[in-house]
């Protein structure tokens, strides 16, 4: 059964704010943007709202949703055991606190831990950051440990009507 997440990337002059995991976690270790699973009715950008205040204390505002993540494991290819609603937030209120979740700090979006990111990161991130809407596919083996395959589809804007 596929698993439906979100990611929020909270953005603050030329920074973004990531959070590494902590040991024990999904992810531990790995530098990423706060999110979590989406409950059973929740909207996604209600879950990406809601996770970023458990996991940092902080309120975002202007949340837009800038990509759709598919992530596949063992080299499945028909159902992905994740999907990931990645968001932007333009305005956030608030300080980042630590928490059971991990360790948060402000990076220079130019100067991202790739090398303690998830290994798919580093092809879409940052479009992401810089406004580009976005599609993906990763297929990874190993319990998602190596990235064996991807392929990312650039989206128009929302007002741009496609011909």
């Amino acid at each position: 059964m596929t698993i439906q997440a979100t990611v929020c990337f909270i953005l603050r002059d030329n920074e973004v704010l990531l959070l590494k995991k902590s040991k024990g976690l999904f992810g531990q270790g790995k530098w990423n943007a706060p999110g979590g699973k989406i409950l059973p009715n929740e909207e996604p950008q209600t879950c990406a709202v809601r996770e970023v205040f458990e996991e940092t204390g902080i309120i975002v505002e202007n949340t837009e949703q800038i990509g759709l993540l598919h992530f596949y494991n063992n080299s499945q290819r028909e159902n992905p055991d994740w999907i990931v609603h990645a968001f932007l937030a333009h305005q956030s209120i608030g300080v980042p606190i630590d928490g059971r979740e991990g360790r948060l700090k402000w990076f220079k979006i130019d100067a991202l831990p790739f090398d303690e990111m998830w290994e798919d990161d580093q092809y879409w991130c940052r479009l992401a950051l810089e406004g580009t809407r976005l599609e993906g596919w990763f297929y990874f083996s190993g319990d998602f440990e190596n990235l064996i395959d991807h392929r990312i589809e650039v989206k128009p804007p929302p007002n741009q009507i496609e011909e």
